[in-house]
């Protein structure tokens, strides 16, 4: 990937004074890449929330909305690529959604990445009363990222089998028309590995680690109703300990990597490559090699601000939290040449599925 690209992002998401979440985990990296990032934030918050106590302010539907029309008075939204995160609650999301409709309706050329952060592993982040509006913003997106608990929550697919997780992504492709649809993580459950495509099982070779499987599916509008979309799907060792802004980074990865008019080509002796998968490839491999070296950082620590969790003695002891998640702050800093490609990391290509809709 050039690090001389043109091109303009609207990132709309949280942002937190100290660490890297949100805004702060998306918009240095994709200035490493070369795009000019505008942003407006709808939370700011001392840090994230992982570590017990932190504070700020919620950005309200009226000043999104002022914000959103003087941008576009002054003539400032110029982006040619829309990224949405975390928004705290219904009427500030709904103002969000106007934009993005707005800007498609303007722009049908418009690249969207919507990160419709909901939740994970079985926890609502957010008032059940932005679902809907979600599922509703689903149709102006390019690009979506769920997690798996996120999927289940937008198509209401229980993902348990094959057949289930066909289910859920044919509803994200045609009920709500989304023409890219990237799972970013799922638990690689007995299931899902017996399912997976031979040349894929060479990435969970016999280990004692679990895995995170990711999915990409790229749909495209033809005359041709028997096509079906193209599956890629890697599989990715888990890290021990919690990181936080992950999806974040990953996201903004994606977008960052993913151009509609142009194909790629595969690395020497790698496989066929879409536009979508070359994108996810990108990203899992740069994220991965970002958590690398924050959990190599983490375990130079002291002893004292790496203690492992433990509810009950972080309850009685909120610093023992504050310590660990401060020395697990995401190095984006440290690995930026990781980020712009210039420092050699294993490439996690993402795989031709294609028996994924084989029944």
């Amino acid at each position: 990937m050039s690090q001389t690209m043109l091109g303009r992002i609207l990132s709309i998401q949280s942002h937190v004074s100290f660490g890297y979440v949100g805004g702060k985990a998306a918009v240095f990296p994709l200035q490493c890449l070369g795009y000019d990032v505008d942003v407006i934030n709808t939370v700011n918050f001392s840090n994230h929330s992982g570590y017990g106590r932190f504070g700020g302010t919620r950005t309200t539907a009226a000043e999104l909305s002022g914000i959103f029309g003087l941008m576009e008075k002054n003539e400032l939204l110029l982006c040619e690529r829309l990224l949405t995160g975390y928004v705290p609650g219904a009427e500030a999301l709904s103002a969000v959604l106007g934009l993005a409709a707005k800007m498609r309706r303007q722009n049908t050329e418009l690249i969207y990445l919507l990160d419709p952060v909901l939740g994970d592993a079985g926890k609502l982040y957010v008032a059940p009363d932005t679902i809907p509006i979600y599922r509703e913003a689903l149709q102006y997106a390019s690009i979506i990222t769920p997690n798996w608990f996120e999927v289940e929550i937008l198509t209401d697919v229980r993902m348990t089998d094959l057949a289930s997780l066909q289910r859920a992504i044919k509803i994200l492709h045609n009920e709500y028309h989304v023409p890219n649809v990237v799972i970013s993580s799922i638990p690689l459950r007995e299931w899902l590995l017996k399912a997976l495509p031979a040349d894929v099982h060479t990435q969970v070779a016999p280990s004692d680690l679990d895995f995170l499987a990711c999915i990409a599916s790229s749909s495209h509008v033809t005359a041709d109703t028997s096509t079906k979309p193209a599956v890629h799907v890697a599989c990715i060792p888990c890290l021990p300990g919690y990181f936080s802004g992950v999806g974040d980074l990953f996201s903004a990865l994606v977008l960052g990597h993913f151009n509609l008019p142009r194909t790629t080509s595969a690395p020497a002796g790698g496989a066929p490559e879409t536009p979508l998968s070359y994108a996810v490839s990108q990203a899992l491999t740069k994220t991965h090699a970002i958590l690398m070296l924050t959990h190599q950082h983490a375990a130079s620590l002291p002893e004292a601000d790496r203690l492992p969790t433990d509810e009950e003695l972080d309850t009685h002891e909120p610093d023992r939290k504050v310590r660990r998640m401060r020395g697990r702050e995401l190095r984006l800093i440290q690995g930026q040449d990781i980020i712009r490609g210039t420092r050699p990391s294993l490439y996690r290509q993402m795989m031709p599925w294609p028996s994924f809709w084989e029944t």
